[in-house]
């Protein structure tokens, strides 16, 4: 038994074809029939039926199918970990984005990152704070920048730039012209938040409950699950709300979205890089980690930050 003899198989049980098996490896249909047929012949059992319905796996094939996906799986991953500690010449790495960063901190900081590592392959995930740090519990992936800490069991953070969150409104809002408004004023508008989760959401109404504002006293007209709707929402002027300045340079820019300061009332936070604790980064994610840091904080961090707790 071989590992080919196995990737053959399984790609008849899946694709129900011995034609459609040797597409999927490359081989053709007769080499197909002398792997199955030497695997049935080490094992002493029959693998696979033909059917008019195609080729399915018997009861002893439906077993060794279990296994040698297992087994697939665990020789691609050594093929991926060996080329991650190659030198980043062919490395992939998942990592994590919660929605600020995921939009605009990380793309920022792509062009620096693949400039210096061409071979290096990404894939994103997104979701809230809470989100992806179970994700990276979970190992689904390895790195991620978050706008929230949770207490998060399993997480190390470090990091990575603050972010200031500032009331805003449309142009057609009864505030726009304004410069600055009191805090009991935001009792009387109606408002938009985030979703539960949200690091942003999270952030404001902990900044308004420590002010004296809890949710009971605003009047929120849209509970929103992503950034992008909240800022369309104002825009439109439906009712104020709380974004990140990170989130909405562009349309202030363009004078779509007007920033008011909120007396006595000054909102920031941290993003943060999160990592499994005590698992050591592999070169790729240190690479990412260097890179954010020095797009976060403008001062240059050499490849294989410590990650290290607050």
């Amino acid at each position: 038994m071989n590992l080919k003899q196995l990737e053959v198989f399984v790609a008849v049980a899946e694709t129900g074809s011995f034609s459609k098996g040797a597409e999927a490896a490359f081989i053709t249909q007769s080499t197909v029939s002398q792997h199955i047929g030497a695997l049935e012949g080490e094992f002493g059992i029959k693998l696979l039926d033909r059917t008019g319905r195609g080729a399915l796996p018997t009861e002893g094939g439906k077993v060794l199918l279990r296994h040698a996906r297992q087994l697939l799986n665990g020789a691609r991953e050594i093929g991926e970990a060996m080329a991650r500690f190659r030198g980043l010449d062919d490395a992939t790495l998942s990592i994590g984005g919660s929605n600020i960063p995921g939009n605009y901190l990380i793309p920022a900081a792509l062009p620096k990152l693949l400039k210096r590592f061409p071979g290096l392959k990404l894939t994103l995930l997104q979701g809230d704070s809470r989100d992806i740090l179970t994700r990276i519990v979970r190992q689904e992936v390895e790195v991620g920048i978050v706008g929230s800490r949770f207490g998060e069991e399993g997480c190390t953070f470090i990091p990575i730039c603050r972010d200031d969150i500032r009331l805003v409104v449309g142009q057609r809002h009864p505030w726009h012209g304004r410069k600055v408004v009191r805090l009991q004023e935001l009792q009387e508008v109606e408002i938009i938040l985030r979703e539960s989760g949200s690091g942003t959401g999270d952030t404001v109404l902990e900044a308004l409950l420590k002010a004296g504002l809890s949710l009971q006293d605003l009047t929120v007209r849209a509970w929103l699950g992503s950034n992008e709707a909240v800022k369309h929402a104002v825009a439109a002027s439906v009712g104020v709300s709380f974004l990140s300045l990170i989130s909405v340079q562009k349309e202030v820019e363009r004078g779509e979205i007007i920033p008011i300061a909120v007396e006595g009332l000054e909102i920031s936070r941290e993003f943060y890089l999160a990592s499994r604790t005590g698992r050591e980064l592999s070169p790729a994610a240190s690479a990412f980690a260097g890179v954010m840091l020095e797009v976060g904080k403008g001062t240059a961090e050499p490849p294989g930050v410590p990650v290290t707790p607050l």
